[in-house]
């Protein structure tokens, strides 16, 4: 059965070894290939977002984040990252992460959920949002600089909570 915990400083090992690899592959999020552990801890655990894990036997498989999307009369609109682990593969943790992260930012007292730049290419993360009930709401031509594939159209999806 797979846990939530809201993440806290002690577990940011566990987490790093999850976000590293996709960091410096360059293929899904927008920040720098090279970036520095503590400036990806920053991004990842520092308010005003809320950081969680979702675990499984101790095991840390999968994190994610969700904070305001946007400052004071934007705020209401929540915006989360999930990355799962190379040992969840196959086991749905991005969509129970996604699943309880909608609870969750109801819970934090959000009324939509919206992802700023969902690499396009990345057709797993694109067909699993709109499996869940988001929709492309806007195409960014050439928005994100793909590691392998050069600029490539990033999504703006919109889910209302």
């Amino acid at each position: 059965m797979i846990e939530f915990k809201k993440l806290n400083e002690s577990h940011w090992p566990e987490v790093w070894a999850i976000l590293e690899p996709v960091f410096r592959a360059g293929e899904t999020y927008p920040y720098p290939m090279d970036i520095s552990e503590p400036e990806a801890k920053t991004c990842w655990m520092s308010p005003p977002l809320e950081s969680y894990a979702a675990v499984k036997d101790g095991a840390v498989l999968g994190v994610f984040y969700i904070r305001p999307n946007q400052p004071s009369l934007g705020a209401h609109v929540c915006n989360c990252g999930y990355v799962a682990s190379p040992a969840a593969a196959g086991l749905g943790i991005g969509a129970q992460m996604c699943e309880w992260s909608q609870i969750e930012a109801r819970r934090l007292g959000y009324s939509a959920m919206q992802y700023n730049l969902v690499v396009a290419t990345n057709t797993r993360a694109v067909a699993l949002w709109q499996r869940l009930g988001f929709d492309v709401v806007g195409r960014l031509p050439k928005a994100f600089k793909h590691a392998k594939l050069g600029l490539v159209d990033a999504l703006v999806m919109y889910k209302a909570l």
